[in-house]
């Protein structure tokens, strides 16, 4: 069943460029709980290298022409799942069932319309979906209505009985099964809607190969491991990150002057759309920088009425969000405000608690200074007031 959860919330104005047309449809199987990863959320959701990591799987498969996307979702996941995905296009949140089974054939239900000629059914917990496997997937398509991707299996296996060996399996004819598994659409409808309901199965193969339809095998790759316990993901930490900005924004009569949060006495303030606190742009543009956002100008266009006058706080806040969701908090932030005047001296103390309370960190962890240029440029000429900020970025694993 679907969740009602709306497609063009997941896609603002920010979203991601146009993606490869559509090849074929997706399903992403994303409703368990994923409790043995040891993740303080179910681990589709966790970051993992900079992202939740369903948000890997579903970029991968985008990139590679997938359209639509259905993400089966435990209930009452919605709002965890829009955050996951956000910006991304074609997307619809699907409420799984009890069962892999179940939630695979719901979401598999919501592409009815559509009507797709070929989906590719794939478990969240595999972050990485190679192009070239998608290929061997759908050039098989051609031949036969299912196929998987499978890797042969290197070490001796042995049947197990209680703590004792029991015999002896004969790896050669046995093969590792990964996802996405790629199929023709109505043929794996109509084998899923045919599933003896008190079974389990283990993949869409089973489901396939149990209503009488032939899986072809292609070759997997080792990247397609699935995400299972904590050790998967302390390997995989992202690098702190460093970001940069840099503002300006001119003295003007009959302006307030915005610096750090602060307000500053002043005989005049800084011009601009919202409150041009030049300090806090300078800043938001820094840790967008370090997580690949953007800058303040695609989040907070100067050309839309609703940021006129408003504090440029608001804009931190965004970002440290945007930061959080990518898996990362603030570490420090070093800022420079360029100036001749006013006196930064007095203010310095409450601007680094302003800055520290908005960036959700220490104070200690924050540096404010000032400078001038010696009476040269605009700055120098007391025309306006520049800052520079440079922002360092932690994962939140390492918190």
């Amino acid at each position: 069943m679907d969740c009602g959860c709306d497609r063009k919330a997941l896609a603002p104005a920010s979203a991601m460029a146009a993606p490869t047309p559509a090849r074929f449809a997706a399903v992403i199987v994303a409703a368990g709980q994923g409790l043995r990863a040891g993740q303080p959320l179910p681990k589709q959701f966790a970051p993992w290298r900079g992202k939740p990591v369903v948000r890997h799987a579903a970029e991968a498969l985008i990139a590679a022409g997938a359209g639509p996307l259905a993400v089966a979702i435990p209930e009452g996941a919605d709002v965890i799942a829009a955050r996951a995905l956000a910006g991304l296009s074609d997307i619809r949140l699907v409420t799984g069932g009890a069962t892999r089974q179940a939630s695979v054939r719901a979401a598999l239900e919501t592409l009815a319309a559509e009507a797709p000629a070929f989906v590719l059914i794939h478990d969240a917990a595999r972050p990485h979906c190679p192009a070239d496997v998608i290929d061997r997937l759908l050039d098989a398509l051609g031949e036969r209505p299912g196929a998987i991707p499978v890797l042969p299996i290197v070490d001796s296996l042995a049947l197990a009985d209680g703590g004792l060996m029991a015999g002896a399996a004969d790896r050669a004819t046995l093969r590792r099964v990964q996802t996405p598994q790629a199929f023709r659409y109505d043929a794996i409808l109509s084998a899923h809607r045919r599933w003896i309901g008190a079974a389990t199965a283990g993949d869409d193969a089973q489901v396939a190969s149990a209503a009488g339809l032939a899986v072809a095998l292609v070759t997997g790759d080792e990247r397609l491991r699935k995400l299972t316990f904590a050790e998967d993901f302390m390997d995989a930490l992202p690098f702190p990150r460093t970001g940069t900005g840099f503002d300006v924004h001119r003295l003007a009569e009959g302006e307030e002057l915005w610096l750090c949060g602060i307000k500053v006495a002043h005989e005049r303030g800084l011009a601009g759309h919202s409150d041009a606190d030049v300090a806090l742009h300078a800043v938001v543009d820094a840790v967008l920088g370090a997580v690949g956002a953007g800058d303040i100008g695609q989040h907070f266009p100067p050309s839309d009425p609703q940021w006129r006058g408003a504090p440029s706080s608001r804009f931190v806040e965004h970002a440290v969000v945007l930061a959080r969701e990518a898996g990362f908090r603030v570490g420090n932030v070093d800022l420079t405000i360029v100036c001749e005047a006013p006196k930064i001296g007095p203010h310095r103390e409450a601007m680094r608690a302003r800055l520290a309370q908005l960036l959700g960190t220490g104070i200690d962890a924050v540096n404010v200074k000032a400078t001038t240029t010696e009476r040269l440029g605009f700055t120098g000429r007391g025309e306006g007031i520049a800052a520079q900020a440079v922002a360092t970025l932690v994962p939140l694993e390492r918190t």
